[in-house]
């Protein structure tokens, strides 16, 4: 299978490989790889404030008076990852505020959901500052090029005098 292949498929592909190129073609377009770190590091964030989380008879419950604060700042990342999905014409605004809100979340949500949420809202925030949309590349049209061949070869002739540069 040739991941060059256009997008659009052949008749007789399977349709998880057409799905695959479909996909291909959405995320090549935009931030995919910011958004989704992004997305990622609102979860544990949002969620290890109200974790009820059990070892054997052990409960371990993270109640912390910035639980409120958690959510806020899990679901302003979420939403944010899913902005730069959908809207990549805020990637700049959405990378600075996913830097800004991870850092936060340092002292208010645990850590940052235990360093793992912290982690991958810096990764989606600087992936989401360097990430530039791509140029599309301009496909000569064939009459042109056929034309500027014909006069080229037209101006050659007449530079000759008419006469064959072998003979």
């Amino acid at each position: 299978m040739n991941p060059q292949a256009p997008v659009n498929a052949a008749a007789d592909d399977h349709w998880l490989t057409v799905v695959y190129y479909r996909f291909h073609a959405w995320s090549g377009k935009r931030p995919f790889w910011a958004g989704l770190f992004t997305l990622l590091g609102g979860l544990p964030i949002a969620y290890f404030p109200y974790a009820d989380l059990r070892l054997g008879n052990v409960s371990i419950a993270m109640a912390t008076t910035g639980g409120a604060g958690a959510l806020i700042i899990g679901v302003l990342l979420i939403t944010l990852g899913l902005g730069l999905w959908f809207q990549q014409s805020i990637r700049i605004f959405a990378g600075v505020a996913t830097l800004l809100l991870g850092l936060v979340s340092l002292p208010v949500s645990n850590l940052g959901g235990f360093g793992l949420g912290f982690l991958c809202a810096l990764v989606g925030g600087c992936l989401a500052l360097s990430w530039a949309p791509g140029v599309p590349v301009k496909e000569p049209a064939a009459g042109p090029r056929e034309t500027e061949t014909i006069h080229a070869t037209e101006m050659t002739a007449h530079a000759d005098g008419g006469r064959n540069s072998a003979g």
